[in-house]
């Protein structure tokens, strides 16, 4: 608990801030003329200025996303249903009675960062710089096999802390495929089917996973439809989810391997991006250019599109990096046309 005295004009106000419910507890106690209006302008100061856990700040745009998914992510029809419908069904549902866990995997560019982001953008006001949103990338803050006791207490203080702060935060793991195998266990009891623990309710939390392992499998199911003449658009979340979650499980390079969030079942859906085609980088490209201010140029943007490396060797049908080296290659390219 912290106490603050600031003068406004010639009223001296002092208030105390308790962090885990800031907003609701920040209490003014005026000394002079007027206290009860200077309080009440304080107050409305302050709510106006500083970030809130409540509905000014943090509101779900349902149709926001759903436009976002539509126009700004490409190649991904399967993902884009399954996060906008996940959304809907536990943003809209006042009685949840577990957090939301998202797990979505595939190579690298293929959009899961994105998705996690626009996901953000649609939830809370100051979008990724929101102070309710905690993001975590394993070779960054869990970078020592032999701290992994200490990254578990840590991490277990750090949700435990944010959520009584806000039941609405958001976590984010990236690099799950590098994170140390069992660290990832010691939140199962944060995503589990709890009232509350210690007094508190995590069920209003969302929990996004991010990973590259199980795009191989993916690209191959991807193939296969391909190679069977199906069309791409054909392949729906079934043909997925149950392979690439044991795969995942499997997986002793994982921070997944044997973990009890899948094996209790904790994890709400595993999300699938599929590998991106020549078309994809092109939309990339072009999407790109809108960000940046440009004119659209298709030209410019299939020139970028050509100079990706495609896989697999025989064929060429997807690229290697995904659309993740579209802006520097677009600023190469604009510069020296």
């Amino acid at each position: 608990m912290s106490g603050t005295c600031k003068t406004f004009g010639f009223v001296l106000t002092c208030y105390i801030l308790i962090p885990t419910v800031a907003c609701q507890l920040f209490t003014p106690v005026v000394f002079g003329m007027g206290a009860a209006g200077a309080a009440s302008i304080v107050w409305r100061v302050y709510k106006y200025y500083y970030e809130c856990c409540s509905s000014k700040w943090i509101a779900f745009n349902s149709t926001g996303l759903n436009v976002d998914l539509k126009q700004r992510l490409f190649g991904q029809h399967v993902a884009s249903r399954v996060v906008l419908n996940a959304m809907k069904g536990f943003m809209n549902n006042n009685n949840n009675k577990k957090p939301l866990v998202l797990s979505l995997h595939g190579l690298t560019g293929t959009g899961k960062n994105f998705v996690s982001q626009l996901i953000a953008e649609n939830i809370y006001k100051k979008g990724m710089d929101s102070s309710f949103i905690h993001q975590f990338v394993a070779t960054v803050h869990f970078p020592h096999k032999s701290k992994i006791n200490t990254y578990k207490s840590q991490l277990q203080r750090w949700i435990k802390g944010n959520v009584t702060n806000c039941p609405q935060s958001m976590f984010i793991f990236d690099e799950m495929d590098k994170m140390h195998p069992g660290l990832i266990d010691t939140i199962k009891p944060y995503v589990d089917y709890y009232k509350e623990i210690d007094g508190v309710s995590f069920n209003q939390a969302i929990f996004i996973f991010l990973s590259n392992a199980g795009g191989e499998m993916i690209t191959e199911v991807v193939l296969d439809f391909r190679r069977s003449g199906k069309d791409r658009a054909d392949i729906t979340l079934k043909d997925l989810e149950k392979a690439l979650s044991l795969s995942i499980f499997n997986n002793k390079e994982s921070g997944f391997w044997h973990t009890s969030l899948i094996d209790k079942n904790l994890v709400d859906f595993f999300i699938p991006f599929l590998p991106l085609e020549y078309q994809h980088v092109v939309q990339c490209g072009m999407a790109e250019m809108a960000t940046k201010g440009l004119k659209p140029n298709h030209t410019l943007a299939d020139l970028v599109a050509k100079d990706m490396i495609y896989f697999p060797k025989s064929e060429k049908i997807f690229s290697s990096k995904g659309c993740k080296s579209i802006s520097s290659k677009l600023d190469f390219y604009r510069d020296h046309a």
